[in-house]
């Protein structure tokens, strides 16, 4: 079972997206758990403040390091667990990585806010920084959830059929071939005569030529990526 543990100033938005589908599912069998902290409730000031401004100015507030390496410390107690900072400067989150993590037992997740972290709770408590792509969001809720869900589906157990993750796009640097289903006439657009042939090969070599035919036309780059 992998426990995720996420730090947020925000803790009522992760509730809807905790307790459906997949996720909710997730739980139910025992395959996973999720427990929302609030950074709150670890600051030591009088009004539960857990930002202030930068040393040096500039616009913004910085998170201060005394919740957030209170709340990490208390939460790890004495249970390993990797702690990671979602950051736009962190690594990018990938299927490899993805497939990493699920291999986890205890996972902290902190997410940022205003102009971000003080950089020593970077050198006291956070193990990595991921990234889930080069722009930057208000702050590291969303991308907490984007990391629990991409995690989340790909421990054994989880999704009805395991073999669905292997035709995914991104495996394999490719992406996924074009879906149907009924009606096979929408419009005046039918389907591809091959799914309806009954020819499990043919089936199949379809498929891989239309994945490769969509990856050189919409992500080329995936392409280069599997050469290299």
């Amino acid at each position: 079972m992998l426990r995720f543990d996420i730090i947020t100033i925000f803790p009522k938005v992760f509730s809807s997206v905790l307790n459906e589908s997949i996720m909710k599912r997730a739980q139910e069998k025992k395959k996973v758990v999720f427990k929302v902290h609030d950074l709150r409730d670890y600051s030591k000031d009088p009004h539960r403040k857990v930002d202030d401004y930068p040393y040096g100015g500039g616009p913004g507030m910085v998170m201060t390091p005394q919740p957030l390496v209170d709340a990490v410390r208390k939460i790890k107690g004495r249970r390993k667990a990797k702690v990671i900072y979602m950051c736009p400067a962190g690594t990018p989150l990938t299927p490899k990585k993805a497939r990493a993590l699920a291999g986890e037992k205890n996972i902290i997740l902190i997410c940022g806010h205003y102009e971000g972290i003080d950089e020593r709770v970077r050198e006291l408590v956070v193990d990595e920084s991921i990234s889930v792509g080069d722009y930057v969001l208000t702050g590291g809720e969303l991308p907490a959830m984007v990391v629990v869900d991409a995690v989340t589906r790909l421990i054994p157990g989880v999704l009805g059929k395991e073999a669905s993750l292997e035709d995914e796009s991104f495996e394999g640097n490719l992406l996924e071939y074009p879906q149907y289903t009924r009606p096979s006439n929408f419009c005046g657009k039918t389907i591809p005569p091959v799914l309806l042939s009954g020819n499990h090969q043919a089936v199949k070599k379809w498929r891989k030529e239309q994945a490769l035919l969509k990856t050189k036309r919409l992500r080329p780059d995936l392409l280069k990526k599997s050469r290299e």
